[in-house]
């Protein structure tokens, strides 16, 4: 009898044969968030994450949790590299700045060293 029944349960489970996807869902909104300049989800940044859960009675703020800990470093990692990069950027502006300018004052000396016109050359220059 213990036969039968296992071997009616497989059969039934040979017809019934269920797919399974191991493929990640998107998540509710993703797409609309992202369109609208939000997060991905609503739990990356915000008031939600960002603010404390709780308070003492007396108005004292709760102590970070580690998460808080984690993205406030993040964060504060993120604007160091930042203000770095714009001051790389800076200086790389300043350096090609001086490099025309040395470029133009070059150009100028070479066209004061050139021979100058005299003679009816000259007149004719002054003339027009």
């Amino acid at each position: 009898m213990a036969a039968t029944i296992r071997t009616l349960c497989c059969s039934a489970l040979r017809l019934n044969s269920r797919h399974f996807s191991s493929t990640c869902g998107v998540q509710a909104g993703q797409k609309w968030r992202l369109e609208h300049g939000l997060s991905r989800s609503g739990t990356e940044y915000g008031p939600l994450t960002d603010l404390p859960d709780w308070s003492f009675e007396d108005g004292r703020p709760a102590p970070p949790l580690k998460g808080q800990l984690r993205r406030r470093q993040e964060k504060e990692v993120l604007a160091r590299r930042i203000v770095m990069l714009t001051s790389e950027v800076d200086r790389g502006m300043e350096v090609w700045k001086e490099k025309q300018e040395e470029a133009k004052r070059m150009e100028e000396h070479k066209k004061s060293l050139l021979l100058k016109p005299k003679g009816k050359l000259l007149i004719k220059k002054t003339q027009s």
